[in-house]
């Protein structure tokens, strides 16, 4: 009775830990699979069970977060945190099946530096939710800042890699094909964003 009563406290930094190497590991195949363009559809099939992990977490979080009388931030700044955290992986995901259904070549080379933008940033989101964990929360704020700083950064690259596109490419089936694989990296590393403004918030909150 007292077991059901007060259930075993729930170790949600554990599972955020693991979702957010579970988005390095999605962003690390990302760039892989623009770089070693011969095997993408095999890449594309080890993002997708990237993706399939993604949301065996994600729901672990929020079925526990609907378990738990007491958790250790506030539980819609964790629901937050765990579904846009999620999000990165999906549109990840969304960007791989479409360049490998596409069968696209050699991306240009502003692509794959936006590419690593990205494994940048998912490093830095590895790096403040341990931080967060830790209440080192100037580090979280920190990773905060560069975070911010690589999505103005994947911005511009965008914006230039569109304009080289429009000029150099005069196939416009390749051009629609090509710009939607463009704008689902971007918007990946503006879900990283997202995902800083919510742990700045969080930092916010409790420091």
């Amino acid at each position: 009775m007292i077991s059901r009563l007060f259930p075993k406290q729930v170790d949600f930094f554990e599972l955020f830990n693991a979702g957010a190497a579970n988005v390095l590991k999605g962003s690390a195949l990302m760039l892989t699979l623009l770089q070693d363009t011969d095997n993408a559809p095999v890449i594309a099939k080890g993002i997708r069970e990237t993706e399939k992990e993604g949301d065996v977490i994600t729901h672990d979080i929020i079925k526990k977060l609907n378990q738990t009388f007491l958790t250790p931030i506030d539980r819609e700044d964790l629901h937050a945190l765990a579904t846009r955290m999620d999000d990165i992986i999906d549109i990840i995901w969304g960007c791989a099946e479409r360049f490998n259904l596409f069968k696209l070549g050699t991306p240009q080379p502003v692509i794959i530096e936006m590419a690593r933008d990205l494994v940048a940033c998912s490093e830095l989101i590895v790096k403040a939710v341990k931080k967060l964990e830790e209440k080192k929360f100037s580090y979280v704020q920190e990773c905060c800042v560069e975070i911010n700083s690589l999505e103005n950064k994947t911005d511009r690259a965008f914006r230039d890699a569109l304009v080289k596109l429009f000029d150099e490419e005069k196939d416009p089936i390749q051009i629609i094909k090509w710009k939607e694989v463009y704008e689902l990296l971007e918007d990946s590393v503006d879900a990283c964003e997202d995902v800083a403004n919510i742990l700045e918030a969080i930092v916010l909150k409790y420091a």
